[in-house]
């Protein structure tokens, strides 16, 4: 039998975990290395480590439980105004093998810049090279339309 991930640990109870939001395959709980106040993890219960290894209903469950985890995190923090991470596989910066969704309210004090801040060493055109980016998107679709 394989050992539990730290998730499963923590949805089972052996481990404590601050839960915002919990139902019957999921758990949202607050993250103990948080990048702000109110940094959320949602869970499901499946072991799953990627989104290809949940069905279309387990997929689309964990993105209901998403919405459910940013109300109660709405409610208190007066916001409507989140980042909403997935970190899908250990080259994307999973660092535990469960798949989870990061929640973190943004507020006024703690906005951020966008996409560019998570990855401040990339170097894209300026101005854009559509040229590249469409033979790019063609060899991604296997040349067809």
């Amino acid at each position: 039998m394989a050992e539990l991930t730290l998730f499963q640990k923590i949805l089972s109870g052996e481990i404590p975990g601050n839960f915002v939001a919990r139902g019957e395959n999921w758990g949202a709980f607050l993250d103990v290395f948080p990048r702000s106040e109110g940094h959320t993890l949602v869970v499901p219960s499946k072991p799953a480590q990627r989104i290809n290894d949940l069905s279309k209903l387990e997929l689309s469950d964990l993105f209901e439980r998403l919405k459910n985890t940013q109300a109660v995190l709405s409610r208190y923090f007066k916001t409507n105004d989140f980042t909403v991470v997935v970190h899908d596989g250990p080259l994307a910066g999973q660092e535990i093998p469960h798949l989870h969704i990061h929640v973190i309210p943004r507020l006024k004090e703690n906005a951020s810049s966008a996409l560019p801040a998570m990855f401040p060493h990339a170097n894209p055109p300026n101005p854009p090279d559509f040229a590249s980016l469409s033979e790019l998107c063609q060899k991604i679709k296997g040349g067809s339309q």
